[in-house]
């Protein structure tokens, strides 16, 4: 998210992104400056904004912008204590009459009124209230006209966008914003003046280079941070599938002159293959990123490692790369990707690189999920050896723990569970790396032999796999998955499978970590009876205990 403040004496028309300021409006020397009639004007406070308000509203040029600057001086970078309750404290409402500055002629008053939105944009709290209250259609409209009418700050209310789709509640609202001045509902698609085809234009019109740091260029790099926040829902994803968005963002990377290793957070080309990632996701916009040849431009990238190197390894396998474009045998795939999910599992980023909460849980369990259908595809029968690369103990027994944490979390009366809660789509994904892997999982040890830990590996996650299928909202696809890899597995019980072995032990130890009932999983754990049950000539009759007859 991003913040701004005005310096002192800086001309109301300067872009707030490094600008020069025009030799015509230097500041006079210390000797020419003249006092202020009266006494210098005090710095407003929370209490001078009703009467600001009245001003902006009632008031047109230089009084209607000098009320909108001391609003803005209100919520700037030294005054950020104030920004939640201006917005949530229900005394004031800032936010109308901010929307209107951005319709007016002046610079002065949309510009300062762009600043201060972007600031207030930022609490957490302010968030919702923007994006979805009271005032939410009257500030996403002014915003997004102020962006189609190509003014020069464009780019201030693609970040104030940007800010406000933090808020994942809010990003199927801000995308589907479509006005139109019969009062018709119209489709985004449909309309030139929704957000989603003003988003395009501003895209498609950009010149196929722009001069850094111009208007044009950042506002087509703060409009793709923009995109790349909407693109997580499906539903807009489906949107944006169906315009040229895609395809532009490809040709950002297409057209990057500089390597990936030295690409900028929030650069253009950043924010792009972030889009690229987010859309491949999804059935429709993945259509349209092939189409756009997505895959050839950004294979090259995974080669880079890093944080460009994993957006890149991720968006291929989403897109059906084949396994030979994995650089390494997919061993940096496996590594990267896998370490990824085990990061957001507990909680925490990478160093240098990303940090949590960046990547959601249901991206790197379909990346590695995916990446293990492109193994399998790759493999011959009876030789596993692409699979083998992604069946390392460690990552299949991270699959069993996502699984597991969701059937605890769904059952009321059991006890313990995890810090993280896994969603549905992640659980489904896991599922599908899970049978996707079994060739290697259920590989035999060698030579063959018996094994008592490994028939009971295979008891216990066949049974965990069939718990998962008979939850309540689990999708046909993932009960078929489960069931299917929960026959193979018990199947394989009466020979030593050491890796299924050993990711089973990982996966308790976890479990034991967690508190959880090590006997969720075992589908035979004998009879309980107490003293009016059928037994009780037997010794613990009338005691507190009970008998297990095993």
């Amino acid at each position: 998210m991003v913040s701004f403040r005005r310096k002192k004496k800086e001309d109301t028309k300067k872009a707030a992104a490094g600008a020069a300021e025009p030799a015509a409006n230097k500041a006079p020397t210390p000797k020419e400056e003249k006092p202020a009639k009266g006494a210098p004007a005090k710095p407003p406070t929370l209490e001078d904004i009703p009467d600001l308000i009245e001003t902006m509203l009632n008031s047109k040029g230089e009084k209607s912008a000098a009320a909108t600057k001391r609003i803005y001086e209100l919520c700037d970078v030294g005054h950020k204590q104030n920004r939640v309750p201006m917005v949530c404290s229900g005394k004031y409402d800032v936010l109308t009459p901010l929307a209107q500055c951005l319709t007016q002629e002046s610079g002065d008053g949309r510009h300062l009124a762009c600043l201060a939105l972007n600031n207030l944009s930022i609490p957490t709290e302010n968030k919702r209230v923007m994006a979805l209250g009271p005032a939410s259609k009257e500030v996403i409209g002014g915003l997004c006209k102020v962006i189609a009418e190509d003014k020069q700050e464009s780019y201030l209310c693609c970040i104030c966008l940007m800010n406000l789709s933090f808020l994942e509640a809010s990003i199927t609202t801000i995308l589907q914003h479509s006005p139109s001045p019969e009062g018709k509902e119209l489709s985004p698609l449909d309309n030139p003046n929704s957000l989603l085809r003003v988003l395009e234009k501003l895209l498609t019109n950009s010149p196929s280079a722009p001069k850094a740091s111009s208007g044009k260029s950042e506002g087509v790099r703060w409009a793709c941070g923009l995109i790349k926040n909407l693109a997580k829902s499906e539903e807009n994803a489906a949107l944006i599938g169906q315009t040229e968005i895609p395809k532009c963002v490809v040709e950002n990377i297409r057209a990057a002159t500089a390597p990936p290793s030295r690409w900028t957070s929030n650069s253009l080309e950043d924010f792009s293959l972030f889009v690229i990632l987010n859309l491949a996701q999804w059935p429709q916009s993945r259509e349209a990123l092939i189409s756009a040849g997505a895959v050839d431009v950004i294979k090259p990238i995974m080669a880079e490692g890093d944080l460009q190197g994993l957006k890149a390894t991720m968006a291929c396998a989403f897109l059906d790369a084949p396994w030979a474009s994995f650089p390494d045998g997919g061993n940096a795939a496996a590594k990267s990707v896998s370490e990824l999910m085990t990061n957001i599992v507990e909680k925490k980023g990478k160093d240098g690189q990303y940090a949590y909460g960046v990547f959601k849980l249901y991206t790197a369990t379909k990346a590695y999920a995916d990446l293990a259908k492109a193994a399998g595809k790759a493999d011959t029968e009876g030789v596993e050896s692409n699979t083998k690369v992604l069946a390392v103990p460690s990552a299949v027994a991270l699959n069993f723990q996502i699984v597991s944490d969701l059937v605890l979390s769904a059952m009321d009366d059991t006890e313990g569970g995890s810090k993280y809660v896994p969603d549905a789509m992640s659980a489904e994904h896991a599922v599908s790396a899970i049978e996707a892997m079994l060739p290697a999982i259920l590989q035999a040890g060698d030579p063959p032999r018996k094994s008592a830990q490994s028939d009971k590996a295979c008891g216990e996650v066949s049974q965990m796999l069939l718990t998962y299928a008979d939850i309540s909202g689990t999708s046909n696809e993932a009960k078929t998955s489960a069931r299917s890899s929960a026959e193979q597995i018990k199947g394989a019980s009466g020979s030593a499978r050491p890796i299924l072995e050993i990711s089973h032990d990982l996966w308790t130890q976890y479990r034991k970590r967690e508190g959880q009932p090590l006997d969720q999983f075992i589908a035979d754990k004998g009879v309980e009876v107490d003293e009016h049950g059928p037994l009780d000539f037997l010794p613990c009759a009338n005691s507190e205990g009970g008998c297990v007859i095993l």
